[in-house]
């Protein structure tokens, strides 16, 4: 998408005032053409201390209300999942520029509604996939894009937590307000982000599973969310995995959890393996071995790597520092920079309704227990 122009500061609407919020807005404002002027949440005593907190001019009941301010340029929304689709509709409909918190909408459909609104109204959504934006996830991808990997034919993606469900009783688990899970809360993130590094968004089909083994049972909660439990019934996946495959023959496994039994939670990363090298994505890391067992790279001090006798293959660890695409490494800072004509933006309609359109393929799957087809 072409970048377009904005008069300068960009102001902001907040639609909901959740734990995620409260890291945004000091992302937001720690741009210098980027300002928090108002926020709107259902909470009216949360929204108060939300505005106070953080010096916001204006606060409003609804977000019908905050739509309604000329001043306002673009809008976050970071409320339940089963309202992404037509708030976000709306706001583009009011003229302003929507950055959207993931998962994109409750089916492609959804977020094919939100594209089109979009395309409409000449406005900007922008999901807010910050993963992308990390310093060492940005480096590895700029290998991906040089060819340093050659051609990448497999690539894992996981986040296993031990015990990190969203608060039980509120909407995180239930399937009316949420969708789905630890599919749609942390998965997204995970297939976004691995399609993203390999820079392939050509799925083919799609086999999945999902469980429900913990929440059901009021266990593996952990501290994440403001949301009040409501005593709302948790009836959504704490567990999902995939198997997705692409058109030019590539493969990923998905594999993520709210609650398992495991030791250390397994932090989120993505593995490439491609026909000239192999590469993590947290930390930032390149193996590479050449025929001798040895590796030419340089290391991030500049000195010639040398054959590491514990490893008797002779795969190497060269962690590189790269010049990044994204030196601000915020996913707010391109959305400001995209609309004052500064940058191209990071995250492509068209990419999100792929990653939307897989998630939808892997709940299929995991209902009817087939692989689906996602192309003719």
């Amino acid at each position: 998408m072409k970048p377009v122009k904005v008069l300068k500061p960009i102001r902001f609407g907040l639609i909901g005032t959740g734990h995620v919020a409260h890291y945004c807005v000091e992302e937001i404002n720690r741009h210098p053409d980027g300002v928090v002027v108002a926020a709107c949440a259902r909470n009216a005593e949360r929204l108060a201390t939300f505005c106070k907190d953080f010096a916001i001019e204006r606060s409003y009941p609804s977000a019908t209300a905050l739509f309604e301010d000329d001043e306002i340029d673009a809008v976050y929304i970071a409320l339940p999942t089963h309202l992404h689709a037509s708030l976000a509709i709306q706001a583009l409909e009011a003229g302003k520029h929507v950055v959207l918190e993931k998962p994109f909408a409750m089916n492609v459909a959804e977020a094919e509604a939100v594209v089109a609104a979009a395309d409409a109204s000449g406005r900007v959504c922008m999901l807010g996939m910050n993963q992308r934006f990390v310093e060492d996830h940005q480096k590895i991808r700029s290998l991906v894009q040089r060819g340093v990997l050659g051609d990448i034919y497999h690539a894992k993606a996981v986040w296993l937590r031990r015990a990190g469900i969203p608060k039980l009783g509120t909407w995180f688990g239930h399937k009316t307000l949420a969708g789905h899970g630890s599919l749609y809360d942390i998965g997204v993130h995970m297939l976004d982000l691995c399609l993203y590094t390999m820079n392939n968004f050509e799925p083919i089909s799609v086999s999945g599973v999902t469980y429900t083994k913990f929440g059901n049972r009021g266990l593996g909660e952990g501290g994440w969310g403001y949301s009040e439990n409501e005593g709302l019934v948790f009836d959504v996946d704490d567990f999902a995995s995939a198997f997705i495959r692409f058109a030019n023959g590539a493969t990923v496994t998905l594999d993520v959890a709210w609650a398992c039994h495991q030791g250390d939670d397994q932090p989120p990363n993505v593995t490439l393996y491609g026909t000239e090298g192999g590469a993590t994505l947290n930390p930032a890391a390149l193996f590479r071995n050449d025929a001798e067992g040895g590796n030419d790279d340089k290391n991030e001090g500049g000195n010639e790597n040398k054959n590491n006798d514990e490893n008797k293959e002779g795969a190497l660890v060269d962690t590189l520092s790269h010049e990044v695409e994204f030196s601000h490494c915020s996913c707010f800072a391109n959305f400001i920079n995209h609309l004052q004509g500064k940058e191209a933006l990071c995250v492509t309609a068209q990419q999100a309704l792929v990653v939307q359109t897989i998630l939808d393929g892997i709940a299929q799957s995991a209902a009817t227990g087939r692989e689906v087809r996602l192309q003719p």
